[in-house]
């Protein structure tokens, strides 16, 4: 058994930076020992600066690196795909970026190379590990709200300066991210929910463009309804006046609210009192998720985000966005 996990990140950009980065660095166990990007010198730049011994243009090269064990694929969602395959390929494990790739088909291709290969696959969906949810999750089970009964998601956001100026983002190109920034956003917060409810097994919405900035769809309404027969209703605004936050989970004795994405107190409403926590996300906010990669990759733990609960977050999408 290994008793670390020397790890290579295909595509060292904008994620790798502050969030997942250095808690490969800093997890218990694990040692960044090469990084990939297409521009050398950028890749070579990153190095530099965040102390990795290695770096390299060429994703295969990272991958055939010897002295690299695993794999991290921190590109857009269309490469996913082919980097998980080449990796399954060496006998490499997985960790890739969310959404897992652009449709709940080319996740179950990465499922069946990896498990043809028998190695383990992770999917970045880290609100999983991180303090906030998990004590939601301990709320819930606790029974601190009683049954739960429904789930109401409300998330509004301003256009972006680059959206109102007409630039073109890989978020906003279906063939690069699956969809626009629902497929970007969204998926984390029903792969919340879901961590946080049980699986997901109905799904219908409706998608349209509103504002007209771009071609991609920028409001999704859904229904959906959970395995436990707790129902849900989501609305997605991309184009709106105001910014807002909010997932409200309604049981029979109270609610619980809380915002996705930012680090604003989680609300209990319960037994006639409101009571809010404090509960700040860590300056690297992947580590907690690494940990549990690295900590199932030694025998030491178990990752609660896999290919296979990847999937049904792209499964969902593909139903609320009408898709095959």
């Amino acid at each position: 058994m290994m008793k670390t996990i020397r790890w290579g990140i295909i595509g060292c950009g904008n994620v790798a930076e502050v969030k997942s980065g250095p808690g490969f660095q800093m997890a218990r166990g694990s040692e960044l020992v090469a990084v990939m990007r297409r521009n050398g010198e950028l890749a070579r730049d990153y190095a530099r600066r965040h102390n990795v011994p290695r770096w390299y243009d060429d994703a295969e090269a990272l991958i055939h690196d010897p002295g690299v064990d695993a794999i991290y694929i921190a590109t857009p969602p269309s490469s996913h795909l082919d980097h998980t395959l080449a990796a399954a390929r060496a006998g490499k494990p997985v960790y890739v970026e969310k959404p897992m790739a652009r449709s709940s088909a080319e996740c179950r291709r990465m499922i069946e190379a990896c498990e043809e290969a028998r190695v383990p696959l992770f999917v970045a969906y880290y609100r999983r590990a991180l303090p906030r949810f998990r004590s939601v999750q301990s709320w819930i089970r606790e029974g601190r709200i009683g049954e739960v009964r429904s789930v109401i998601v409300r998330f509004l956001r301003k256009p972006s300066p680059e959206d109102e100026q007409g630039i073109q983002q890989w978020r906003i190109d279906p063939e690069v991210a699956g969809c626009g920034y629902f497929c970007d956003l969204g998926s984390h917060m029903i792969d919340l929910l879901q961590f946080l409810l049980g699986p997901i097994t109905r799904a219908v919405g409706a998608a349209t463009n509103q504002g007209g900035l771009y071609e991609v769809e920028d409001v999704v309404n859904a229904s959906f309804g959970f395995e436990s027969g707790v129902q849900g209703a989501g609305v997605w605004s991309f184009a709106d006046v105001e910014d807002l936050d909010r997932t409200e989970i309604i049981g029979s004795g109270g609610s619980i609210t809380y915002a996705t994405f930012g680090n604003s107190p989680v609300r209990i409403d319960a037994a006639g009192a409101v009571t809010e926590y404090d509960l700040p996300n860590p300056v690297h906010i992947q580590q907690p998720m690494i940990q549990t990669v690295v900590d199932q990759l030694l025998g030491l733990g178990k990752c609660e985000s896999t290919g296979l609960t990847g999937a049904t977050t792209n499964w969902v999408i593909d139903r609320i966005l009408g898709r095959p």
